[in-house]
């Protein structure tokens, strides 16, 4: 067991920075405890697995104290990135909010900030499996994959939530037989996509050192990712103030009707974000957070259930 604590030198909002990094309800790498005042995550690592739970601590100082406890042979890896991960890389001080609603999500939310995970594996598989499908059906394929391919969280039982598994490591990935991917409703691009991934899944965390859009290059040279996973990966694992999630099926109509009170597309998203460069996806974070809901004018998309086909 390791312990660290940290005291950042700014506004913390602790589940606002770590929350894009769980994958559902029910995503057995994430836990909280104690009204959500602990954090845990399970993840892998180049020195292994580890489980890190982490939580604020009040201390008469401006800001509090982080403190954070690893369990497992990647503890100390979490631990020497937890300022990273909570945003001490990220800087917002240049951001200007052109819109109303994004200007109202600034000040209300002083504390939210850009995390970096710094692991390209672990934000790439479920960010695969989110392509071209409903969220319920993405996350469901990646609870039931960590469950049964994952390792158990490190950690003394008890202690570390019951349940918790760590991602399937690049290794793990490549011997899950065909029949396990259709069980756990994969279908055959994704499944492409995941396994080009993990045979080169070592030089692809070279994407994180380098960042910005030759990081998002880097991943796209793997046949199966493109912008829209590229970016998803680059705002988790390096903070990528912008990298905006290109061809979504919601942002770019939530993103409309917060700015503009109408539906966009691809081509209007990238016009009404112009003046953020090089934030833009700051801008589209700060309108997520800002609580907006579009309209809804007809029935939600029902998932598919590839298990069935």
């Amino acid at each position: 067991m390791l312990d660290r604590e940290w005291r950042p030198p700014f506004l913390l909002d602790l589940y606002g920075v770590l929350a894009p990094l769980r994958r559902g309800r029910g995503d057995p790498t994430w836990r909280t405890a104690g009204d959500g005042g602990v954090i845990w995550r399970a993840s892998t690592t180049p020195d292994g697995p580890a489980t890190v739970a982490i939580r604020r601590r009040a201390d008469g100082g401006e800001h509090g104290t982080v403190r954070a406890t690893g369990w497992g042979p990647g503890a100390g890896w979490e631990l020497d990135r937890l300022p990273s991960l909570l945003g001490a890389d990220d800087d917002p001080s240049a951001f200007a909010a052109h819109h109303p609603v994004v200007a109202d999500a600034v000040r209300r939310r002083p504390g939210l900030r850009l995390g970096s995970s710094g692991r390209v594996w672990d934000a790439l598989l479920p960010a695969v499996l989110e392509q071209k499908v409903t969220g319920v059906e993405a996350h469901r394929s990646f609870r039931e994959l960590a469950r049964r391919f994952g390792e158990p969280a490190p950690g003394p039982g008890g202690v570390v939530p019951h349940g918790m598994r760590t991602p399937p490591t690049p290794g793990r990935v490549r011997e899950i037989p065909v029949w396990e991917w259709h069980r756990a409703g994969v279908d055959h691009a994704r499944r492409s996509a995941i396994l080009h991934a993990a045979l080169v899944a070592h030089r692809l965390e070279d994407a994180a050192r380098v960042g910005g859009e030759q990081g998002r290059v880097l991943l796209r040279r793997v046949r199966g990712i493109g912008v829209w996973t590229a970016a998803e990966v680059a705002q988790r694992v390096w903070g990528d103030p912008d990298a905006v999630s290109f061809g979504d099926f919601h942002i770019p109509s939530t993103v409309g009707w917060a700015l503009l009170g109408h539906d966009l597309d691809d081509a209007g998203l990238l016009d009404v974000l112009a003046p953020y460069a090089p934030q833009r996806q700051r801008a589209v974070r700060y309108v997520e957070a800002s609580g907006f809901r579009r309209p809804r004018f007809g029935p939600r998309f029902s998932p598919r259930d590839y298990r069935a086909m």
